[in-house]
């Protein structure tokens, strides 16, 4: 599915959903891609950028134990960013994304995986991970940023609320 930000912003609009992003290994390119849509003010929130385990602390709630537990790049974090970052903008949905976009990487965690969590007041918490590979930093950051912004499309083209 192709995302159309224009259009993304418009349904939400017209729905009346606002969002904020918790991002990690993107450094706030979904918020910046949400922005470049004249009126997405109506619909943006805030933007979470926690590039460090501390700022994901602190910024959005997330549970020092599970940073210590299963690191940064995981399911379980990337679910309390998103859920972090809906509880403290007091918004309809959140997208978060945490990864490793490279260079580097490890056995357990290669460059290219990328943790994301959508949530939204209404459903449960959607997470997922992308293995996209050794692309390049710029190919993965990209990609993450495109599959953030699909998962909200996905989420407001599907939703009931007006």
């Amino acid at each position: 599915m192709s995302i159309d930000v224009n259009e993304l912003i418009h349904l939400a609009t017209q729905k009346g959903l606002t969002i904020a992003t918790a991002e990690s290994c993107t450094g706030g390119m979904v918020a910046a891609a949400l922005t470049d849509v004249p009126g997405s003010s109506a619909v943006l929130d805030r933007g979470f950028v926690t590039y460090s385990n501390d700022a994901k602390i602190e910024m959005l709630g997330v549970n020092d134990t599970t940073l210590e537990r299963v690191g940064a790049v995981s399911e379980e974090v990337a679910v309390e960013m998103a859920e972090g970052a809906l509880a403290r903008a007091g918004v309809s949905l959140a997208v978060s994304i945490t990864g490793i976009a490279g260079p580097g990487g490890s056995e357990f965690k290669p460059e290219g995986r990328v943790c994301f969590a959508l949530a939204a007041r209404d459903a449960e918490t959607h997470v997922e991970t992308i293995e996209f590979g050794a692309l390049g930093r710029r190919e993965v950051r990209a990609a993450s940023r495109d599959r953030a912004l699909s998962l909200l499309q996905n989420y407001i083209f599907n939703s009931g609320q007006k």
